[in-house]
């Protein structure tokens, strides 16, 4: 499940209590706590996927785990910090694996495949964990969630930048800067928008998807 295979931030504290400006709560290290929250997560993560973020309750975690509404309130204190929490940890595996195709970019001529396989590795994280797409319809409808999916942006944004840098070391930061962002923005739209579509169709849009996608910097110059 989602809630099990993320990285987590730890505190030094037993409780996950939010810090001035946080939007979603730090992993407990106590092993108990650490042990609730995930479970937390994990029943958020079933229930989502169940329900939809539309219908998904507090209450609904209650009954699945058992848990008290007090202690639940003690790490999230609303849906928005469970999802929010839930979106982290799904940004977190998806930089890993853009970082990842990213570093087999050597010269500019493996741009076009590196971007291929991005698209093609964030599609099949939404296939292989559909609570992903539930979590990112919560982050549209929410304006303080959309904020953790415009940082993701950013985020890898500037990994792409960072290895376009290393090939096309003459041209600007500030080309590299829009010509990445334009470019993650494009390929998660795509994406967002082939897992609203059956398998076959899904596939077949991507495809084409991947032949419009640039494979120089001819653009910038």
């Amino acid at each position: 499940m989602v809630g099990t295979t993320m990285p987590e931030r730890k505190i030094r504290t037993g409780k996950a209590p939010q810090a001035a400006g946080r939007r979603t709560p730090l992993v407990p290290t106590q092993e108990r706590s650490r042990e609730r929250f995930d479970r937390i997560l994990r029943a958020a993560s079933e229930i989502l996927t169940e329900k939809g973020s539309d219908a998904f309750r507090m209450s609904d975690i209650v009954e699945r785990t058992g848990i008290a509404f007090g202690s639940l309130y003690q790490y999230f204190p609303d849906k928005s910090a469970v999802i929010g929490t839930l979106a982290e940890r799904c940004n977190a595996i998806g930089r890993e694996c853009v970082a990842r195709d990213l570093a087999e970019m050597k010269k500019l001529s493996d741009l076009h495949a590196a971007l291929s396989r991005i698209t093609d590795g964030y599609y099949q994280m939404f296939r292989d964990h559909p609570v992903m797409h539930h979590i990112w319809q919560a982050t549209q409808a929410d304006r303080t969630l959309q904020s953790i999916d415009e940082e993701d942006v950013v985020f890898l944004a500037g990994l792409l930048r960072e290895a376009l840098h290393r090939v096309a070391p003459r041209l600007s930061t500030t080309a590299l800067t829009s010509f990445s962002q334009l470019a993650m923005i494009q390929i998660a739209a795509a994406v967002r928008h082939a897992i609203s579509l059956p398998s076959a169709d899904a596939r077949r849009m991507l495809e084409l998807f991947k032949r419009m996608l640039p494979v120089d910097l001819s653009a910038l110059r």
